[in-house]
């Protein structure tokens, strides 16, 4: 009898262990600790606005420029702010401001770059009443350095003629443009 009540008690044992192994194994702490992939949506939205503008001032309090849009939108992954017919007035602490715009345009996170995409239009009437009007299909503007640069093809209307290249540096500060390939013009006789 006593056999066979230890019999029992070691079957007993060796069934609790085996459900003490299996409980371990399926709720052991460091499964815990993992943390499981989050899939990340890129395209994820934190905020938007609508009719939005932004004015940003120069040290000495003259206005540097103004930008709206119609809309803008935040990516919450890549922090990339997207604009919908983004309009910028580059003032540069003068009466006369270069007058940016496109389609759409991005800016990077820490909004010192300026992607514009789409009808890039890029104008400027000076004190002597001289228009400038630069267009592309793509251009990068940095609005602090005062600075435009494209890759793309650059049509440039002013002083009397036409001027089309292939890639541009524009120092808007000084009213400078480079020209980086196929550098065509056609002018006005007077």
């Amino acid at each position: 009898m006593l056999s066979k009540k230890i019999r029992h008690i070691l079957l007993f044992a060796v069934i609790a262990s085996l459900f003490a192994a299996v409980g371990y194994w399926n709720i052991r702490p460091e499964r815990f600790l993992d943390t499981p992939a989050v899939a990340v949506d890129e395209q994820a939205i934190d905020y938007y606005a609508v009719n939005a503008r932004s004015l940003q001032y120069l040290p000495d309090g003259k206005l540097q420029y103004e930008m709206t849009s119609d809309k803008l939108e935040h990516l919450k992954a890549s922090e990339v702010t997207q604009l919908t017919r983004p309009d910028m007035q580059m003032y540069r602490g003068t009466a006369y401001p270069w007058h940016v715009q496109s389609e759409r345009g991005e800016v990077n996170p820490d909004g010192t770059q300026v992607e514009l995409i789409d009808s890039v239009r890029v104008a400027r009437t000076d004190e002597k009443n001289r228009s400038t009007v630069i267009t592309s299909t793509r251009m990068t503007v940095f609005p602090q350095k005062q600075y435009a640069q494209t890759e793309r093809d650059v049509r440039i209307d002013g002083a009397g003629g036409v001027t089309t290249g292939k890639g541009m540096k524009a120092y808007l500060k000084d009213g400078r443009m480079d020209l980086l390939s196929n550098v065509r013009g056609q002018y006005e006789s007077r």
